[in-house]
């Protein structure tokens, strides 16, 4: 009860002190690229109920569907979606799916329902216990090393072998250990981490919940993602 009176009072509060930036990126989207501004995501959410997410959109309208993974440098992307990417002003949307209950502030970033349905194991699906949010230990760690890990040429094929089960292991992490002052903490850290990257940091440091969520690697992937077997942890660094 009090995380759900926090997401809707702080979601709230953001989208009012933050409607002359989502504004102005609304027009920007519509002048930049022919179409709406907002892109419709269909995502996996608690309890694995399908609900549509809001972004701001920042790829040109396709004629044929794609990937539903986006490369660091894929053409689809026009320049003024490259900046709202970068700074996540295009996932700021979702504040709304907050107030509507879908998502929360805090909490395991939704996947498409494809990413869900053939390539998370039991354990993977324990991340659908809890409503998903806008930062979380995964989403910090995909925007920090994510480019990385995801091969230009077969983006979905890389995320699924190489992040995807860093990630559910990260957002497992905080499944378990989730409290108001865990998110707090993530929130915090994620400002810190967009500020730092908009003033030009490239190099990131792993997030603290690396260390359980190798033990999950380790000891569960085969539960973690199907075929996980074949992924190996990331590297010490």
């Amino acid at each position: 009860m009090a995380k759900r009176l926090f997401d809707c009072l702080s979601a709230l509060l953001a989208l009012i002190l933050l409607s002359p930036l989502l504004v102005s990126s609304a027009i920007g989207v519509r002048l930049c690229s022919a179409g709406p501004a907002l892109y419709r995501a269909r995502r996996i959410g608690v309890g694995g109920r399908e609900f549509v997410m809001y972004k701001f959109r920042t790829m040109h309208v396709a004629t044929r569907p794609g990937s539903v993974i986006t490369a660091s440098s894929d053409p689809r992307v026009f320049a003024l979606g490259k900046i709202l990417r970068a700074m996540k002003i295009d996932e700021l949307p979702q504040l709304w799916n907050v107030v509507r209950g879908e998502m929360s502030v805090v909490g395991p970033r939704p996947e498409d329902p494809r990413i869900v349905l053939q390539h998370f194991g039991p354990l993977g699906m324990e991340t659908l216990s809890v409503r998903p949010g806008l930062a979380s230990p995964g989403s910090l760690y995909n925007y920090t090393h994510g480019n990385s890990m995801v091969d230009q040429n077969d983006p979905e094929a890389a995320y699924v072998r190489d992040l995807l089960p860093v990630k559910l292991a990260l957002e497992l992490v905080y499944v378990r250990h989730r409290s108001l002052r865990y998110d707090l903490l993530i929130i915090l850290r994620t400002a810190i981490t967009i500020f730092q990257i908009g003033m030009g940091r490239k190099l990131f440091p792993e997030p603290p919940e690396m260390t359980a969520a190798r033990v999950i690697l380790r000891e569960n992937a085969a539960f973690l993602v199907k075929d996980a077997s074949l992924h190996p942890a990331p590297p010490q660094t």
